[in-house]
């Protein structure tokens, strides 16, 4: 698990506005339904979970799913009210109606005899760290066309509680628009609704209505008037979508951990899409036959190399914000452009944004991973030369990583503008090097790539170690003295599946692996033995059919298959708490494994269940 250190560029807080124009009358709700898509992958069930949870995103632009989720399209939120008493916060993290979070309202009618709050994209000025309210003043609002209902969960807290639920109007004054970005729409009303204790679900039908600009996602108010003899009310949304009869097909990252709840420090991952996770994805889906769902998050990845908030050189950071990795209408970099969002936390003590230390940074293995993953949807998708421009673009940075001592040094470490330049060698990710420098040197037709992976290969080759049978894990932080720390798993597996026949000794180096990291049916991640770690199992399982071992290889994926779950995704380990043996970069704190639906599993899991060689 990755935890996070260190302040955020940006914070999040409650803004506020006087008034929100009034709208039409109450229209009747018609039921609009959104199945449910489930794209099935024959070959692999774990290739088919990954593309189903792309094809999630097709018909609906979230409002608010789930707490700090990088899909939530409306983050700003601004009260509606008078602003002379204490303005009552809500709670983003409140139990929810699937079981996850859901947001907590109230108003106390002793504090304010009407009130609510407006769902706002908001805005990020070019230079500043905080985002400020957008009533219709600063941007426009996202274009919603072709949504044809906004629906959402809501309770009571004993049921009679009388609320009005709504969307747009945003800039309006009465029947006028009074803003250059006013929303295109006037305020379009469920009218005031009754609830009970049980979730119900309730949707505002949209045909017909201008989504060009909708700054105002969705919006909530009460008044004492409308509920007699009550000193307040308290409810509870969740779940609160625009819904499209037609896919819209956009760039997108998966999540690359399930939802953990909220105030755990697995938490604070909920949001995070790794680069490492979705590039195997990419590779898989691809394999798969699934390529245009492949190049959904290979457009994500072109997206980001080219629109980093700071760095204009085509290097990639560890993680993004899952979703959509695009800023929102109005969030714009130092320089003024729109840039790839980041992942973090929201920590409800101080009230502030938090980025992650291993997220902002970046490191050579992902940006080869990256390079493997673009090229294989070039490959299947020759007419997009932007996959091969951009892997090429982020080979070329990683050309600059190197002392002159052989291999590739780590990257990069900490915050724009000046982040560390790490002395320190991996083996894993100069194997990653290697295929990905190959690979692109016989696409892009440049020498100097194929050089690159030779100088890769000649590093990795001298991480071996014959008295062990297995590789180190690189060098220490003056690139030359070997790293004895940790034997890892996956720099075994990967030499043996990168470097193929240019590596005679993969008999040995499996048995070494067997004695020193096998566990029960499956594989630790280093030699402690603490657990089984499925990423590395499947490694194993590939490591074994490379070497024509058929036998070994299908006896793993067997119990890979019945360690997945239903739905055809597998957990990172088969329990809390399984270590690595390493800490996570700039915090000391272990860095362990958990028995967590991962995306990097899965797709390592569906490279097993297609025999395929990710490297090959």
């Amino acid at each position: 698990m990755r935890r996070p250190t260190g302040l955020a560029l940006f914070a999040v807080g409650v803004l506020c506005c006087a008034c929100v124009a009034p709208g039409p009358a109450p229209v009747t709700s018609t039921p609009v339904v959104t199945p449910t898509i489930i794209e099935h992958v024959d070959a692999s069930p774990a290739a088919g979970w990954l593309a189903a949870g792309l094809a999630e995103a097709d018909k609906v632009v979230y409002v608010y799913k789930d707490f700090a989720d990088g899909r939530n399209a409306y983050t700003q939120k601004a009260w509606i009210g008078d602003t002379t008493r204490v303005i009552p916060a809500m709670d983003e993290a409140a139990p929810g109606a699937d079981g996850s979070t859901g947001i907590e309202a109230s108003l106390d009618f002793f504090q304010h005899s009407w009130g609510g709050y407006m769902f706002t994209n908001g805005a990020l000025e070019a230079g500043a760290t905080e985002p400020v309210a957008n009533l219709g003043d600063v941007a426009p609002g996202p274009d919603l066309t072709g949504a044809v209902a906004l629906s959402f969960f809501a309770r009571g807290e004993t049921g009679g509680e009388n609320v009005e639920f709504f969307l747009g109007g945003l800039g309006w004054d009465a029947l006028v628009r009074v803003q250059k970005f006013a929303d295109s729409t006037r305020k379009i009303s469920l009218g005031t609704v009754s609830l009970t204790k049980e979730w119900t679900r309730y949707e505002i039908p949209l045909n017909g209505a201008d989504l060009t600009r909708v700054g105002n996602g969705f919006g909530w108010v009460t008044n004492d008037s409308s509920n007699p003899l009550r000193a307040g009310v308290r409810f509870y949304v969740d779940d609160i979508r625009y819904e499209f009869r037609s896919a819209r097909i956009r760039p997108q990252f998966l999540q690359s951990y399930a939802s953990a709840p909220p105030g755990t420090d697995a938490a604070i991952i909920n949001n995070f899409a790794y680069v490492y996770d979705n590039a195997a994805a990419v590779i898989a889906l691809v394999h798969a036959g699934q390529a245009a769902r492949a190049q959904q998050i290979a457009d994500g990845i072109v997206y980001a190399s080219s629109n980093d908030r700071a760095y204009p050189d085509g290097r990639l950071r560890n993680a993004y914000a899952n979703g959509d990795p695009a800023s929102f209408p109005g969030w714009q970099s130092a320089s003024g452009g729109g840039f790839a969002r980041l992942p973090g936390f929201y920590d409800t003590q101080q009230m502030k944004w938090f980025e992650d230390y291993y997220s902002v940074s970046t490191s050579t293995g992902n940006l080869a991973w990256a390079i493997l993953a673009l090229c294989a949807v070039y490959e299947a998708a020759p007419d997009h030369p932007e996959y091969l421009d951009t892997a090429r673009r982020i080979g070329s940075f990683v050309l600059t990583l190197t002392d002159g001592k052989g291999g590739f040094t780590g990257g990069f470490e900490g915050w724009e503008p000046n982040p560390t330049k790490v002395g320190y060698k991996s083996t894993e990710h100069n194997i990653d090097l290697v295929a990905a420098f190959a690979r692109l040197a016989k696409l892009a037709g440049d020498a100097a790539f194929q050089t690159a992976s030779d100088q890769a290969k000649q590093f990795v080759l001298s991480m071996y170690d014959p008295a062990l049978g297995l590789f180190h894990t690189g060098t220490g932080a003056d690139g030359v003295t070997v790293n004895n720390d940790v034997l890892p798993l996956d720099c075994n597996t990967w030499a043996i599946l990168a470097l193929g026949d240019g590596f005679a000794d993969g008999k040995n180096v499996m048995a070494a692996v067997d004695r020193a990291m096998g566990v029960g049916e499956g594989y630790d991640f280093n030699t402690d033995r603490d657990g089984v770690w499925f990423e590395g199992t499947a490694q194993v399982a590939l490591a074994y059919k490379q070497l024509g071992d058929e036998a070994r290889y299908a006896k793993i994926l067997a119990f890979l298959n019945r360690s997945a779950n239903r739905d055809g995704s597998i957990t990172a380990a088969d329990r809390n708490g399984v270590t690595t043996g390493f800490t996570v970069s700039g915090t000391g704190i272990p860095w362990t494994y958990d028995q967590r639906t991962h995306v990097g599993a899965t797709a390592w899991l569906a490279f097993a269940q297609l025999g395929v060689n990710p490297f090959g």
